[in-house]
C-alpha cells in the first residue's frame, strides 16, 4: 500500500466526500491516465477495505449495503393512459439513439406533499430532478412546460420520446408535452423494470434524499447537488466516462 500511497489518499477523498465507489474511482484514474504506476484494480481497492486497511467502512459503498426487498401486493388491473411501450421503436429500446428519456416520482414522508419529478435519458444517463408540489397530473403538466421553456427550440430534439408509467400523475403527459416529434410511451402495468434505467438512478437519489424523509422541506440547493452528483459520477457503463461528457457530446452531435 505504500507504494500507491497517493492513489489511496485520492480514492479515500473520493469514496467519502464525493461517494464515489472503487470501481468509479479506478475506471476513471486508468481513463485519466492518474497515479501511473501506483494505481491498484478495482479488485484490490475492495480487499483493502474488506480488510479494514482503509478508514471506509460498508455504509461508504450504498452497494454493499443490504436493503431490505419489497414487498409484493396484490394488484387491481390498470389502465394504459396512452400508446404502449409495445410500439415504442427497437432503435429506443437499445439506446442506439439519443433523446429518449424514462420519467417517474419519488415520493416523500408519508407519500403526500411534494415529490420529486425524475427523467432519466436512456443513452446518456442524463438525470434531470425537478421538485413539484404534489404527485398529481397537473404538477406534472406544469413542469413539463417549464422543461419546455428551459429547453426552447431544442426540447423535441433533446426530448424526443418520453417513457412513463401508468401512474395517475402521468395520465395527461401526452396532452402536457403537445408536440408531434414527441412520443409518450407506457410500460405495463407494475412493470418498473420497463424503465429500469430511470429506477436505478431513482435509488441513487435514495442515498442522499431517504424514504420517509419530507420533500416539502428539500431546498434547492441540495436537489441540485444530488442531480449533479448523478450526472458527474464516471460510470462503468459509459466507459468511466459522466452522463454529463456523454450529454454534452450527444448534443454537439445534433444541435
Amino acid at each position: 500500500m505504500a507504494s500507491a500511497s497517493s492513489f489511496i489518499h485520492f480514492a479515500v477523498a473520493k469514496i467519502q466526500a464525493d461517494h464515489w465507489s472503487p470501481d468509479a474511482v479506478c475506471g476513471y484514474a486508468r481513463i485519466h491516465q492518474l497515479f501511473e504506476g501506483e494505481r491498484v484494480s478495482t479488485r484490490t481497492l475492495y480487499n483493502y477495505i474488506d480488510q479494514g486497511l482503509l478508514p471506509i467502512q460498508n455504509i461508504d459503498l450504498a452497494q454493499k449495503v443490504r436493503r431490505k426487498p419489497k414487498t409484493k401486493r396484490n394488484r387491481t388491473n390498470k389502465r394504459v393512459y396512452g400508446t404502449s411501450i409495445e410500439e415504442r421503436p427497437d432503435h429506443v429500446g437499445n439506446r442506439e439513439t439519443f433523446g429518449h428519456w424514462e420519467i417517474d416520482t419519488v415520493l416523500g414522508q408519508r407519500r403526500k406533499g411534494a415529490a420529486l419529478l425524475t427523467l432519466t435519458e436512456r443513452q446518456t444517463r442524463r438525470e434531470l430532478i425537478m421538485k413539484i408540489a404534489a404527485k398529481t397530473a397537473e404538477a406534472v403538466n406544469q413542469a413539463v412546460q417549464r422543461l419546455k421553456t428551459r429547453f426552447d427550440d431544442a426540447f423535441s430534439s433533446i426530448f424526443q420520446s418520453i417513457t412513463s408509467d401508468n401512474g395517475s400523475e402521468f395520465s395527461e403527459l401526452t396532452e402536457a408535452v403537445d408536440c408531434d416529434q414527441v412520443s409518450v410511451y407506457y410500460t405495463h402495468p407494475y412493470t418498473s423494470s420497463e424503465r429500469g434505467t430511470n429506477e436505478r438512478h431513482n435509488g441513487l437519489i435514495r442515498r442522499f434524499i431517504p424514504k420517509g424523509q419530507s420533500i416539502d422541506d428539500l431546498d434547492d440547493t441540495v436537489i441540485a447537488y444530488v442531480e449533479n452528483w448523478c450526472n458527474t459520477l464516471p460510470r462503468k457503463i459509459l466507459g468511466y466516462q459522466s452522463p454529463n461528457d456523454r450529454f454534452e457530446q450527444a448534443l454537439a452531435s445534433i444541435l
